[in-house]
């Protein structure tokens, strides 16, 4: 049975035109090393795509397994905050092994976010926005990371960008 991941929402973190013939969801955790390779891929698969994609970007830190995780989600949020989600998602995964505090305020000196706000962010301000992605994933049958859907049904197929295109132009054929 396919899960069917909930419809994208206001509040989701998207890349790509609301109206793209195809949609892919990555449920994903900024200190997974699955989900850093995971990171070139999707950019390729954006050049390939162009306007036919949107992307958007859930969160689901496994915290028991990558101590930063959780607070890597939640500087991202502190980030969405100043309209600068993408530009911390990047930041966070080219910089996957320094995700520590220290490392998560120096990215945020360097974003423009107030190191208040970073702060407030460690503090729990972001957690129900990060739980309410993980509920939506563990809703939709999502148990590791990267889990990727292609207009609401799960992929499984192989991670490389030629592969990725491929399943997405597909599913804008049968769309």
């Amino acid at each position: 049975m396919s899960h069917l991941y909930p419809p994208v929402e206001n509040f989701d973190h998207t890349q790509g035109p609301a109206d793209a013939p195809v949609t892919l969801v990555e449920y994903g955790d900024f200190e997974c090393p699955y989900c850093g390779a995971m990171y070139g891929v999707l950019k390729a698969v954006q050049q390939a795509m162009g306007d036919q994609l949107r992307i958007v970007f859930r969160h689901f830190p496994l915290a028991d397994m990558h101590p930063h995780a959780l607070h890597a989600a939640e500087f991202a949020e502190a980030a969405a905050t100043v309209g600068k989600f993408w530009q911390a998602h990047d930041v966070l995964y080219e910089n996957q092994n320094a995700l520590t505090d220290a490392d998560l305020r120096r990215y945020g000196a360097y974003l423009g976010i107030r190191a208040q706000d970073v702060a407030s962010a460690f503090e729990g301000t972001y957690d129900e926005a990060v739980q309410k992605d993980f509920d939506s994933g563990l809703r939709s049958g999502v148990n590791g990371t990267p889990t990727l859907f292609i207009n609401g049904h799960r992929y499984d197929g192989d991670r490389d960008a030629e592969s990725l295109v491929a399943a997405l132009r597909a599913a804008i054929r049968h769309a």
